[in-house]
């Protein structure tokens, strides 16, 4: 007996067993498998959304209080007269030291430029001025597990049809909340369907925000946090955006509590590539990008591979290594001189816009950026001595293999949006974005802009946060 010939008579005698049954017991037996596939697909969705364990902590001093005071405070930035001159003191006493021949940024900051950037630090910056703009938007505090959490709250204009969705935006190093004050009129005023109400919260140990008392804050610890901040402001769903450190926290967010993210827009997209098909992508992708998923412009992006993804990250993560094992050695001389500071938190402004930049005399720090801007965000490292705090965060993120944890393992399930810009340090193909983010309903080639992209490219990146928005809208209604 042939194949065909067995199928056939199986399908018979099937058909055979259905003519035999009565009405009720055919009402029954189809009432049974609509159950019986009803509760398979409810187990293989229960099986299929996974999530981390939010967990519990306390970062204050000492001993756990019995109880915390929920309220939210508001919270005025503040300098003085002594501020401002114990900040020019300091840098009228700073050493420069000559720079090498022709070696422009590829050393790091270069000091005559650097001697023309504390110029105007300190005979035509007004950080007074400054602190008035960075007081435009409300900001405020309320105390989470144990340390005081500091956010801005931009409240939307809102027109005649439009609906409000609030938005959570979080910073990386060495930024702060003071990256997103080019997009934030951009998302509150818009002439979309949509407008935004945004909390742009500082990570704990960032700016002005409390830095946790005890050893072991890492992104999983800022995501629950923030999670309780957007629960406590009266959130039931929201949208979350970040890059860097906040790409992290906004996806630990995500895998925590699918049910609150009703989307999650990255511009820094982190996916494993160690896994066996990525490999074998990474050597056929150059020659047949087609049969892996690749698009021409993943290849311009990745390739020559060893050169961008390798020996490029390895010229740019010294840094990394010293915050990932002594933070306060470096941090101590940091926190000391203003000029020092300003030199460690600069360069990265310049390189990981465009690592072109380290070919500059300047650095190219001006082509994206205002000095005001620039030193606005060094000044709130400076004020505030979080430089230090700010480290520890990559000790307490990479102490351990950061691939085997629990949020690297596990999957990400909420409406994604993916902003690829040109200059970020590693790209990541949607392709092997996929392999992590299972709903991923947009991925936008930017045509220009690198790693700070809400500072170097506020409008580009208002407009593909919007787009997302509104697709994730429009599946929802």
């Amino acid at each position: 007996m042939g194949l065909q010939d067995a199928v056939l008579q199986t399908v018979e005698s099937i058909k055979g067993s259905f003519v035999t049954l009565d009405r009720s017991k055919l009402q029954l037996f189809a009432l049974s498998s609509f159950g019986a596939g009803a509760l398979l697909c409810y187990l293989k969705c229960m099986k299929t959304i996974k999530t981390i364990p939010t967990g519990d902590g306390w970062w204050g001093k000492g001993e756990r209080l019995m109880t915390e005071d929920n309220s939210i405070r508001r919270f005025v930035v503040k300098t003085s007269a002594e501020e401002i001159e114990d900040l020019h003191r300091r840098i009228d006493q700073t050493r420069f030291t000559d720079p090498l021949e022709d070696s422009r940024f590829n050393y790091g900051f270069n000091s005559a430029y650097l001697r023309t950037v504390v110029s105007y630090w300190r005979h035509q910056f007004n950080w007074e001025k400054q602190v008035d703009v960075i007081n435009q938007y409300p900001h405020f505090k309320t105390k989470i597990e144990g340390i005081d959490v500091h956010f801005v709250h931009a409240r939307p204009t809102q027109k005649p049809g439009q609906t409000v969705l609030p938005l959570m935006m979080v910073h990386g190093w060495p930024g702060s909340f003071y990256e997103f004050y080019g997009i934030l009129p951009l998302l509150t005023k818009t002439d979309e369907d949509v407008v935004f109400e945004v909390i742009c919260p500082s990570i704990p140990g960032y700016g002005y925000s409390e830095a946790p008392h005890k050893k072991g804050f890492n992104t999983l610890e800022a995501a629950r946090i923030f999670l309780k901040l957007m629960e406590r402001l009266g959130f039931r769903e929201f949208y979350v955006q970040g890059g860097d450190w906040g790409a992290f926290i906004t996806s630990n967010m995500a895998q925590m509590k699918p049910e609150c993210v009703r989307g999650l827009h990255l511009n820094m997209v982190i996916a494993r590539t160690d896994s066996t098909p990525q490999l074998l992508s990474l050597v056929i992708g150059r020659y047949l990008p087609f049969l892996v998923g690749f698009t021409k412009e993943d290849v311009r992006r990745l390739y020559p591979y060893m050169e961008k993804n390798v020996f490029d990250i390895m010229r740019e993560t010294g840094y990394l290594h010293i915050q990932a094992t002594k933070p306060d050695t470096a941090g101590c001389g940091l926190n000391d001189s203003p000029v020092g500071l300003a030199a460690y938190i600069l360069e990265k402004f310049s390189s990981w816009t465009n690592l072109e930049n380290r070919d500059l005399v300047d650095g190219g720090l001006e082509k994206k950026f205002n000095l005001d801007d620039l030193l606005t965000n060094v000044m709130i490292y400076w004020t505030t001595c979080s430089i230090i705090p700010s480290m520890r965060f990559y000790k307490e993120n990479i102490k351990k293999d950061i691939k085997t944890r629990v949020d690297r393992v596990t999957k990400i399930y909420v409406p994604t949006g993916l902003a690829a810009f040109p200059d970020e340090l590693l790209h990541c193909p949607r392709a092997w974005a996929s392999s992590r983010f299972t709903d991923v309903r947009s991925f936008s080639y930017m045509s220009r802009g690198g790693h700070f992209a809400a500072f170097e490219e506020p409008h580009l990146l208002a407009q593909d946060i919007i787009q997302f928005a509104k697709k994730v809208e429009r599946k929802a209604h």
